[in-house]
């Protein structure tokens, strides 16, 4: 059975930067427990678009509701709710792996005993040795799974990625993906941007945005039957194609 309610709503959200347009009076929604992947080629709006739903940028006009609570009034009672894996910043790279963890579980408001707790959790996946390694110093796709275990560090109910497995290997991508999966087994919603066009088949609904604006999105295997494609990557040219490039 689909899920019914909506965990994010977007209503004629638009974002303005001196006379440039991000973001065009877009309208979506994400059910509670699916994964939404977010497409569009690069500059399109999805990370101004995240970046507003987490309330690191203010909208310049229309409403966010997240759990039906109003992103304008209630961030504070939703930055409780959402976990943001960035797509640039996400860790400190002079500190280590567990000076980030410490510094943003209590930044998550985790206290020392659920602190420990998540330390005997992680230590089933990180080595002493990660541990101590300082950020900068790890591969791009050990980077990224330390990045999204302190996303999930308050364990949210509503998990944005953005670009979580930009610059990695194959092998690792496919570890993100059973991750993400293990997420969604949990009742977790999910909003997950990517460039690995691939992987939006893994999602439960896709939604490519271009030049500030919605300009497709449903399931997966329902849009590649209605414009006659065989993968996302073809469905994806045929859109941009079709809006035009600018």
């Amino acid at each position: 059975m689909k899920p019914t309610a909506n965990a994010i709503e977007v209503h004629d959200l638009v974002k303005i930067f001196g006379h440039f347009q991000a973001v065009k009076k877009i309208n979506f929604a994400v059910r509670q427990g699916e994964i939404l992947g977010f497409l569009g080629p690069n500059g399109a709006g999805k990370t101004t678009t995240i970046k507003m739903i987490t309330g690191l940028l203010n909208i310049t006009s229309g409403s966010i509701l997240v759990n039906g609570l109003d992103n304008q009034k209630h961030m504070a009672l939703i930055k409780k709710k959402i976990g943001y894996m960035s797509q640039k910043f996400s860790l400190y790279p002079l500190l280590t792996v567990r000076e980030n963890i410490e510094f943003f579980g209590g930044i998550s408001g985790l206290n020392r005993k659920e602190l420990r707790d998540q330390f005997t959790r992680i230590g089933t996946q990180l080595s002493d040795e990660l541990l101590r390694q300082r950020v900068q110093a790890l591969p791009p796709g050990i980077r990224q799974q330390v990045a999204l275990l302190v996303c999930l560090l308050p364990d949210p109910e509503i998990i944005l990625l953005d670009e979580p497995t930009s610059g990695v290997d194959p092998a690792m991508r496919r570890q993100f993906w059973n991750e993400i999966y293990s997420l969604k087994k949990n009742n977790k919603t999910l909003l997950v941007t990517t460039h690995h066009l691939d992987e939006a088949e893994y999602c439960d609904r896709v939604m490519i945005i271009h030049n500030g604006k919605i300009v497709l999105q449903g399931e997966p295997a329902e849009l590649l039957s209605q414009n006659r494609q065989t993968s996302i990557e073809e469905l994806f040219k045929q859109v941009i194609s079709a809006h035009g490039q600018n």
